[in-house]
């Protein structure tokens, strides 16, 4: 059903032939309401026959007409959505008609959750032949809301639940050369490689996704997604990464570069924590970045907070407290990745 056969000229239901029989059930807001809700006159009327049809648990072609009508004034109505559903199961509508009602009305309304719940109550009863679909859908939602949370949730479910992983990673790459910055699309890259049942798995994927992230970087070093990226790479397997040559080649590359330092400083910290080993050039790269009133016989990781202080003004309060417990942080760190080893050795 089409969501504009409601949008014509409304007829008022007590001049509709058709439902003369139905007495309207008012909404009951008690005897002295404080704060009524001053409904217009065709919502008052469309839900008091609502509540109707729903006491009635009539299950009718009306009823369903109705319920459009009523979804139409406000979106937002779960248990109108439900005895939707209802209806439609006992009257064997055609879904994928039902699809169609549902994308007009999910036009203007991208963020309403109960769309969201009626679109996957579908697409679980079309199966396979929602894929496509479904996929396509999120995809046009996405060229107007590039981080349309719902629309990610949906994707990320029917790429679990009813398949069509197989184009995944590309349409994500597709998305990164249209928007480097767009961390959306690089959450969508990581569930992909790591949930994708075709591709292998994280470890499989790592080195050819470290090569296109690391590339990334070094085009884009200010965009803080890549960097989170690249540290997702080697979720539980810290020592790894920290002797990745390509992860030590990158940051130098950066640092000593004209660009900004603010995540590469970051990320270099966080290694030394965990006892990565820098080389004399990433020593001496750190050191030409170190402020005037910075002594230069502080420890490296020290210098690098210092550094931050006034790279990263915004956060200079947590920088200050890095360097004050980086010695704690780094024994922590270290003594995690010991346990991490002996668990995965076990």
């Amino acid at each position: 059903m089409d969501c504009r056969e409601v949008t014509k000229t409304r007829i008022s239901f007590k001049e509709r032939p058709d439902w003369a029989d139905v007495k309207p059930v008012p909404q009951d807001d008690g005897p002295c309401p404080v704060v009524p809700i001053a409904y217009t006159e065709d919502f008052s009327e469309t839900m008091d026959y609502f509540r109707a049809i729903y006491v009635a648990d009539e299950r009718s072609t009306r009823a369903l007409q109705l319920t459009s009508e009523a979804i139409q004034l406000n979106p937002g109505n779960y248990t109108v959505w439900q005895f939707r559903r209802v209806v439609l199961e006992a009257l064997g509508v055609d879904l994928h008609e039902e699809l169609k009602f549902v994308d007009c009305i999910a036009g203007e309304n991208t963020k309403n959750y109960q769309i969201w719940h009626h679109r996957r109550w579908l697409a679980e009863k079309l199966g396979a032949d929602a894929v496509t679909n479904e996929l396509e859908f999120t995809k046009k939602i996405f060229s107007q809301d590039a981080k349309n949370y719902h629309a990610w949730s949906h994707r990320q479910w029917v790429l679990q639940a009813l398949g069509g992983w197989e184009e995944e990673l590309t349409y994500c790459q597709q998305l990164l050369d249209d928007d480097i910055y767009n961390n959306s699309a690089w959450n969508q890259r990581y569930f992909v490689i790591t949930r994708s049942p075709i591709l292998g798995g994280l470890v499989a994927m790592r080195e050819l996704e470290v090569n296109y992230t690391v590339q990334t970087i070094r085009a884009s070093p200010e965009n803080e997604s890549p960097w989170r990226y690249l540290r997702g790479l080697f979720k539980n397997d810290t020592q790894s990464l920290v002797q990745n040559s390509q992860v030590a080649s990158v940051l130098l590359d950066v640092l000593t570069s004209q660009n900004s330092h603010v995540h590469a400083l970051s990320f270099l910290l966080d290694l030394l924590c965990h006892g990565f080993e820098p080389s004399q050039e990433l020593k001496s790269a750190v050191d030409v970045l170190i402020p005037q009133s910075c002594s230069p016989d502080l420890a490296l990781t020290k210098k690098i907070c210092s550094i931050l202080e006034h790279a990263d003004p915004m956060r200079v309060k947590y920088w200050n407290w890095r360097k004050s417990t980086v010695r704690i942080q780094s024994a922590q760190s270290q003594n995690a990745d010991r346990l991490a080893n002996l668990s995965m050795q076990g």
